[in-house]
This record gives structure tokens, C-alpha cells and sequence, in this order.
């Protein structure tokens, strides 16, 4: 409600972070104290990962981990394409996470070893097998450098595949994966809380993930997919020079 409200309103506060086009607004922050707050009320010895930085340590094995607006660029647009993402993990481990799609109003949830859900429905990943069959989305990173490297990785990939998409928020992304709007994802650069969420509800709805490189998916590279996709697109990646760009 929060968010939606904000779309009504013109933005009072917006910075830059990492460069003249990381933007944060007002309401990212109010967003999340709305969360971080609830989640102290409630757990107040739990540890607070949060993008824009009002989380703490905590005493607990459990750590939640917030982006408040993925998606930021998205919301000042009022362009579709921008969720909350909420994990919670145990030892490092993400057990459970919830994406809320504001515009789409779908609330896509996972546990670990309990499947995926979007609003309260099972959800899975698309039967797709083929690479050139396959809708592939991914993002580009803020920096100028960055996006002109991804951008030449792209150019020898959509030759290959039956388009791409480009959503403009991570967690949006592999939620589309876990409910097969997408055939698959990849990306570059991101960071902790834009994956922990959408990773375990992607995982959990039947898609495999991994490293571009390979090994686990992690922050600063990961391929999420149906399982025949997933190394036939991997290699294409590889051999394109992915793995050659943070």
C-alpha cells in the first residue's frame, strides 16, 4: 500500500548511490523502516540485511534479508517492474522468501523444500527445451562501462535465443522464471539482497541455478533456467565473455 500510494505522488527526495543512475528515493527508505520496524516488533533478535543500510546485527541465528524497492529507476517512472523482496535466512542459509510485485498485486512465496507459490497458487518453471525457443531476460549494471560489456554479450546472444526481456528489477525477474514467463535469466553485479529471495522461490518452483562461470549462484553472477536450459544457455554465456565482466 505504501508503494502504490507513492506512485501518486511526485518525489520530494532522490539521490545517487553508486553512480549518476544508482537512484534512491524517499521511498525507498520509508519502505524500509515500515519493514524493518515490523520485523523488530516482532523478532527483535534477528540480524537486518537492508539495501539501504537500516538493518543490525543481531543475537539470533536468523538473518532477514530486505530490498525495500527493487526496482527504484522502475517506480520513479511509474513503469511496471519493481517488487519488495523479503528473505529469511538460518546459518546463511535462505529458508524462506516472499516478492511482492506491487503493480501486478502478486505475492510470490517459497520455503525451502515446501515449493513456490504466487498467491497462495503452486507455481513451476516453463517445459521449455530448446535455447532457441527460449523468452531469456537480464539486466544490465548501473555503470556505463558495465552496461556497454553487457551489452556486447547480449548482442551475441539474441541471435541465439527467441528474444530478451529486460526488466529492470532482479527479483522480478526470477520470480518470471518460477512462474514461466520467462524461460530464463541471467545477470551480472547484483548484489545479496536483490538474489536471496528470488533465488529460493526460482529453486523451489523447479529452476536450476548456478555461477555463469560455475559453481552456486552468487551475487555477482547468476543463471537461473529450466533444467534443459540451463547449461546449453551457461555455455552460450561463457563463450559470449560473461564471465570476463564483473
Amino acid at each position: 500500500m505504501l508503494l502504490r500510494e507513492g506512485l501518486e505522488r511526485p518525489r520530494t527526495e532522490v539521490e545517487t548511490k553508486s553512480t549518476s543512475t544508482d537512484m534512491v528515493t524517499e521511498m525507498d527508505r520509508a519502505s524500509e523502516r515500515l519493514l524493518v520496524d515490523g520485523i523488530r516488533r516482532e523478532r527483535p533478535d534477528d540480524a537486518i540485511l537492508s539495501e539501504e543500510g537500516g538493518g543490525g546485527a543481531g543475537s539470533s541465528p536468523v538473518r532477514w534479508v530486505l530490498d525495500p524497492l527493487d526496482g527504484t529507476t522502475n517506480y520513479l517512472y511509474g513503469h511496471p517492474g519493481f517488487a519488495i523482496s523479503i528473505a529469511a535466512e538460518v546459518g546463511g542459509q535462505t529458508v524462506a522468501g516472499v516478492v511482492h510485485d506491487v503493480v501486478h498485486d502478486e505475492v510470490f512465496e517459497a520455503t525451502r523444500g515446501g515449493g513456490a507459490r504466487r498467491n497462495g497458487e503452486p507455481i513451476a518453471v516453463s517445459a521449455e527445451v530448446e535455447l532457441g525457443s527460449a523468452l531469456v531476460a537480464t539486466g544490465f549494471g548501473y555503470d556505463p562501462e558495465r552496461r556497454r560489456a553487457q551489452a556486447q554479450v547480449l548482442a551475441s546472444v539474441i541471435g541465439r535465443v527467441r528474444d530478451v526481456r529486460r526488466m529492470g528489477a532482479a527479483a522480478v525477474d526470477l520470480c518470471s522464471v518460477a512462474c514461466g514467463r520467462v524461460d530464463a535469466y541471467y545477470e551480472r553485479g547484483l548484489n545479496h539482497w536483490d538474489l536471496a529471495a528470488g533465488e529460493l522461490i526460482a529453486s523451489e518452483a523447479g529452476a536450476s541455478l548456478g555461477a555463469i562461470e560455475g559453481g552456486p549462484a552468487k551475487p555477482g553472477s547468476v543463471v537461473a533456467a529450466t533444467p534443459a536450459l540451463f547449461e546449453p544457455l551457461r555455455v552460450l554465456l561463457l563463450e559470449a565473455g560473461a564471465a570476463d565482466h564483473a
